[in-house]
């Protein structure tokens, strides 16, 4: 992006986000972690067998629980104020920081369209479309995997390696700060639609359609539908819990990115305008990361089956049966 550079001051703005990003991520960091390591838990032993879309939930789990375990490094740096863990490290967890957020767009709308298919069409949903379920979670990967690939490449970090005088190591700047590749603004314009359109608008448009046709579910009996009005009940929060959380944690970031990139290409020229897009920005991808606390929330608060078998009566019979087993098993060894 070849453009005159705008003179403004810009002297808090690197403290004013590290301080954003280093309060955000440590007040989120044990809750997602505890949260998405339950729901993992939950989601493996306990209801394998169930229809609900638990494939696709544990998946968007292990999206988020992968969000969380980079956060502690991004605490370190923002807190730090350097990055001496090498370029590659930082590419790497730049990167994945992305494909963290894309995937749990991309679970987020697979958990709505199921759950919502589950209601309209249950008697469609056997075993090989279950197993249908796993391959698209494996494609998912694949293409948030490939789609996400522009988001490191288009960074130079060795534009801004400095030596650290005080302890006398090779250290860098990362994540947020670092430096822009020069690449045309047609391209680059090319690349931030293709992110709008595939990684948040048509991922969002099947989650209000399904909200939609959840909730109309229960004003109108449709042929072959589920007829149970509680569990109609049940699959509108779970997929009206999947649109909040697009709204909440993913709209703001969507919104802030382009006019971010606007800034970062000098297509703005007014200072006002660029301190506070320059502001917003960092509090809307903070809001983006939140998703790996609000998913464990609404697993537990929609899915009944979580919240059983979350609950203390069920975690001790677990624990029981558990040791039972392994008693059993110790006693066959012990008689061969």
């Amino acid at each position: 992006m070849n453009s005159t550079n705008v003179s403004c001051e810009e002297s808090d703005l690197h403290e004013y986000q590290r301080y954003v990003y280093a309060v955000v991520y440590s007040v989120i960091l044990a809750p997602g972690l505890l949260g998405n390591v339950l729901a993992l838990w939950v989601f493996r032993v306990y209801i394998r067998e169930t229809k609900k879309a638990v494939v696709f939930m544990m998946n968007l789990a292990m999206a988020d629980l992968l969000q969380v375990l980079s956060l502690p490094l991004r605490i370190y740096y923002y807190l730090n104020k350097s990055w001496p863990f090498g370029q590659s490290l930082c590419m790497i967890c730049f990167y994945l920081k992305y494909v963290n957020m894309y995937a749990s767009i991309y679970f987020l709308a697979c958990v709505s369209v199921r759950r919502c298919e589950l209601i309209m069409r249950p008697l469609r949903y056997n075993s090989s479309r279950r197993k249908g379920d796993n391959l698209i979670c494996g494609l998912g990967w694949l293409l948030v995997c490939l789609g996400c690939l522009p988001f490191p490449l288009l960074r130079n970090p060795s534009n801004k390696t400095n030596l650290n005088s005080s302890h006398g190591n090779l250290t860098s700047v990362c994540f947020s700060e670092l430096p822009m590749q020069d690449i045309s603004t047609p391209a680059a314009l090319a690349l931030l639609i293709i992110a709008e359109l595939l990684g948040f608008i048509i991922p969002l448009i099947l989650v209000i359609a399904c909200t939609c046709l959840t909730a109309g579910s229960l004003k109108k009996s449709t042929v072959g539908a589920v007829s149970d009005r509680g569990e109609k009940r049940r699959a509108l929060r779970m997929v009206l819990s999947c649109a909040v959380v697009f709204l909440v944690c993913f709209a703001p970031y969507h919104i802030t990115m382009p006019l971010d990139f606007m800034v970062k290409a000098n297509t703005f020229k007014d200072c006002i305008l660029r301190d506070l897009i320059q502001r917003s920005h960092p509090v809307t991808l903070c809001l983006a990361s939140l998703n790996c606390c609000l998913d464990p929330l609404m697993y537990y608060f929609t899915t009944d089956e979580f919240k059983r078998r979350l609950s203390k009566p069920e975690i001790t019979e677990s624990m029981t049966f558990t040791r039972r087993l392994s008693c059993i098993a110790g006693e066959d060894l012990q008689d061969e």
